[in-house]
């Protein structure tokens, strides 16, 4: 059944007042009623926060969800403080304020973020009692949602400087975005799977052949990472280091639903092995791509270039560390604690599986843990049906009356209107899919990572069915997050439905140098799964082989 035969079956209203916009690229599918309910306060308090620090026209953004699905709106920034808004722009560029951002982060956000995980993690939830499995619930629920405000937070440090970027080098060159953003390959290692622990696992199986024999060896995968977590010496201890800031993360979006790396085992274990063999160090052009771009760029701006490049580099690694190192942590660690309440209920004959705790709503999970109540199993089983069964083609992209124009920004103070340019244009390449008519056998999309690559189409509906891509795949998906970066090096290209050159497929795939197609809108439908296919990362094509 295609989208347009379902679109029909699901009516929305609007969450308010207004315009409300879909947000497909991060909330392809229906979200858990946890999610809901998390998500929209912390989401809303975060962006208030860069829109101000930035001295934008916005106050920050507002999530509401009609039926599971995520709708966003722009909030207007008071006219009382448009003065405010207005100084604060004219320190933005000659202060570098996003400077300020990455120093908080690196200094203090970061490594609080990664104590508290580390120190959630450490608690084990099974051997609690009912009060404390409840205490546990409510401390995972706060540290998510302290984290989703600070994912927000470091929105606009992450992409301002590069919007900024892609304004000035595309009026002075005329280039695409797409060749323009290639520059900034090789600036987040996060974005390539890199990390010290991943560091550490390399360095200590190339000295350690015994090791290497056993990571290569067969059997189940999660008793050989088991094994290898119990080696002795660097190599156990490397292993554990490296899956002790992985394996509770979530492998693929920011729900609870989604499942987390220790749960998939067998690509993790695949991934690992590609990583620790060097197979996926792809070699990088970029030094050659940077002194080309630059040569088109007119004498007089040479060195606003190099300074504007310079600074965009400098943060893009925000884009995805903000992401991996609090939500997306904080999210699998909410999801550990709920399955550990959904197995004791399940052995009380509440519930059929533990699974079936994650559709509840965060009320709903402390009372069947403390046995005072809470939906039955059908009723919890029935939300997962609904969320298994939608997408976001089911629902309109809008609702609410039609947008307003944008402000004009050349009516603006020259600040305020290079701010309000340089994150329109990032969001821009956030959201923004391709406008092109498909073809029956070309899909039309966005180039995202340079080359081409022919191989089997992987198509994968979401994280559950990541054991099903094997060395080599396409994966065609809807769209992917920061966290998705762990399982990559298995693929030999991606194709998304959605998002635009700086979404987290578009930026993972560059990082790690696999030819890249994302906003293609239709290619989940217009794809066979294990049908060839080439994916042209230079001319953002795909075309259907057979």
């Amino acid at each position: 059944m295609t989208a347009s035969e379902t679109s029909t079956k699901l009516h929305l209203e609007p969450p308010g007042p207004g315009t409300w916009e879909q947000d497909p690229v991060h909330f392809p599918r229906p979200m858990t009623r946890y999610f809901q309910a998390i998500h929209p306060p912390a989401f809303k308090a975060g962006t208030n926060e860069f829109a101000r620090f930035y001295g934008m026209l916005i106050d920050g953004l507002q999530i509401g969800y009609v039926k599971g699905f995520g709708y966003n709106q722009v909030l207007p920034a008071p006219e009382a403080d448009m003065p405010q808004r207005f100084q604060r722009a004219e320190q933005v560029f000659v202060q570098k304020l996003w400077r300020e951002q990455l120093r908080d982060w690196d200094e203090n956000r970061k490594p609080a973020a990664i104590a508290m995980h580390r120190e959630l993690q450490a608690v084990d939830p099974d051997a609690l009692s009912d009060a404390q499995l409840v205490a546990y619930l409510t401390r995972c629920r706060d540290h998510h949602a302290a984290m989703i405000a600070q994912h927000m937070r470091f929105t606009a440090g992450a992409v301002l400087p590069t919007g900024d970027f892609l304004a000035h080098v595309g009026d002075w060159t005329g280039l695409p975005p797409s060749d323009l953003l290639a520059l900034m390959r090789g600036s987040a290692t996060v974005s390539a799977g890199g990390s010290d622990e991943m560091e550490r696992l390399k360095k200590a199986f190339t000295g350690d052949a015994s090791a290497r024999k056993l990571l290569e060896s067969g059997g189940d995968p999660a008793e050989v990472l088991a094994s290898l977590r119990s080696l002795g010496g660097e190599a156990g201890a490397a292993v554990s280091g490296y899956l002790d800031l992985v394996g509770n993360r979530l492998i693929d979006g920011f729900d609870i639903a989604e499942p987390t790396a220790l749960e998939l085992p067998d690509a993790l274990l695949r991934a690992i092995r590609i990583a620790v063999s060097g197979e996926a160090e792809a070699a990088s052009d970029v030094d050659a791509r940077i002194a080309e771009v630059r040569a088109n760029v007119p004498a007089a701006h040479r060195e606003e270039f190099d300074e504007l490049l310079g600074e965009a580099r400098l943060t893009y690694r925000l884009r995805d560390e903000r992401g991996v190192y609090s939500d997306i942590w904080a999210s699998g660690l909410m999801r550990r604690a709920a399955l550990a309440a959904g197995r004791r209920v399940t052995v009380r004959g509440r519930l059929a599986a533990a699974p079936q705790m994650l559709d509840a709503s965060f009320e709903e999970m402390c009372a069947l843990t403390a046995g005072t109540g809470g939906p039955s199993a059908e009723e919890l089983a029935s939300r997962a049906v609904y969320r298994a069964t939608y997408t976001a083609k089911d629902v309109p992209p809008h609702l609410g009356p039609p947008a307003p124009p944008p402000p004009d920004l050349a009516a603006l103070p020259p600040a305020a209107g290079r701010v309000m340019r340089a994150i329109f244009i990032a969001l821009g390449h956030l959201f923004g899919s391709s406008q092109a008519q498909n073809e029956e056998k070309i899909l039309f999309g966005l180039a995202a990572s340079k080359g081409v690559y022919e191989g089997p189409a992987r198509r994968v509906s979401g994280p559950s069915e990541f054991g099903r891509i094997a060395r080599g795949d396409v994966l065609v998906t809807e769209s992917t997050t920061e966290a998705f970066n762990i399982l990559l090096p298995l693929l030999g290209g991606i194709v998304t439905d959605n998002g635009g050159l700086l979404s987290h497929a578009a930026i993972v795939s560059r990082e790690y140098g696999i030819p890249g197609v994302v906003g293609t809108r239709e290619a989940t439908e217009r794809i066979a799964d294990g049908i060839r296919v080439r994916v042209d990362g230079d001319a953002g094509e795909v075309t259907v082989i057979g």
